[in-house]
């Protein structure tokens, strides 16, 4: 069983394609929401994958109170990459690297504040398009979206609400063949039913155009798989391949009350699974899997 695809509890997670590998970015879990630090790892397959340690740690942050290290997403520009996280519960941090496994230095603040533009500030998810702009989205209960600057650390513009129906949190964008598709979770992160929503839209900024289902718990398939969301998509270079990644709760052993996945939401699994697309290029819905991908 591929699924998970990471040893030990995590979530969150991000897949980005650098120079030949895939590098994927977790929240590391198990730690009642409260781990300290970032890890990165590396496939060339996707399937196989190697802790490349720790990216950033807490401890040399002193904004950040060393509390709550979320949801990263990093993005690429001109040899430098920058990872864009949450911190604290409510604000979200940058930081820079010469490598895409860092080590990172944050730039000395928060990048986005507690509320600052309605909703919380956690989630963020960096998007570049085809032109080379690059695009930076985050939210809880708001989706906000707004153009990068030159730097990836300033903002181009004015802040956009584009909340689609049921939107809760983990905001994900990419493009396929002049289509932009949103996709983003709903529910609560602790529910059985946390699931991944989508929706097309005209433009890297342009509120998605409906609301569909993308990935859910699938109990008729396998009763241990439940609370799937926030996640990520990528496409490999060259095809037209395309993958989900997502976390879910603890499937092993998930309704042992004598062992640690018991707390639901808080001790997650990475796992990978195929996005497919029909003629018309809407997205078809996902059915997780135990076994995943595999090479």
């Amino acid at each position: 069983m591929p699924n998970p695809i990471l040893p030990g509890y995590y979530a969150d997670p991000d897949i980005a394609y650098f120079n030949g590998k895939f590098y994927l970015y977790p929240t590391t879990d198990g730690t009642n929401w409260s781990p300290t630090s970032f890890h990165a790892f590396s496939s060339t397959d996707l399937v196989n994958w190697k802790d490349e340690g720790v990216i950033l740690d807490f401890a040399d942050i002193p904004w950040t109170e060393g509390k709550n290290a979320w949801a990263p997403s990093v993005g690429e520009k001109n040899g430098k990459y920058y990872l864009y996280y949450t911190a604290n519960t409510e604000y979200i941090g940058v930081a820079v690297g010469d490598s895409p496994v860092g080590p990172f230095v944050d730039i000395g603040k928060p990048l986005l504040t507690y509320k600052q533009y309605g909703g919380r500030s956690i989630d963020p998810y960096f998007f570049r398009d085809d032109d080379g702009q690059a695009y930076l989205y985050w939210g809880n209960k708001r989706m906000h979206a707004v153009k990068l600057a030159d730097d990836m650390i300033t903002f181009d513009g004015e802040v956009v609400d584009i909340t689609p129906p049921w939107y809760n949190e983990a905001t994900c964008v990419f493009k396929r063949k002049g289509i932009y598709y949103f996709t983003w979770s709903v529910n609560d992160a602790r529910s059985p039913d946390y699931q991944v929503r989508w929706a097309k839209s005209d433009g890297p900024m342009s509120p998605p155009r409906g609301d569909h289902l993308l990935l859910s718990k699938d109990t008729a398939a396998d009763s241990r798989i439940k609370a799937t969301g926030h996640h990520a998509v990528i496409n490999v270079p060259g095809t037209d391949d395309w993958y989900i990644f997502y976390h879910r709760f603890c499937a092993a052993r998930f309704g042992n009350v004598n062992g640690p996945c018991t707390e639901a939401g808080m001790h997650r699994e990475v796992c990978i699974d195929k996005l497919c697309f029909d003629e018309d290029g809407n997205l078809l819905r996902v059915i997780p899997t135990m076994e995943g991908v595999s090479l």
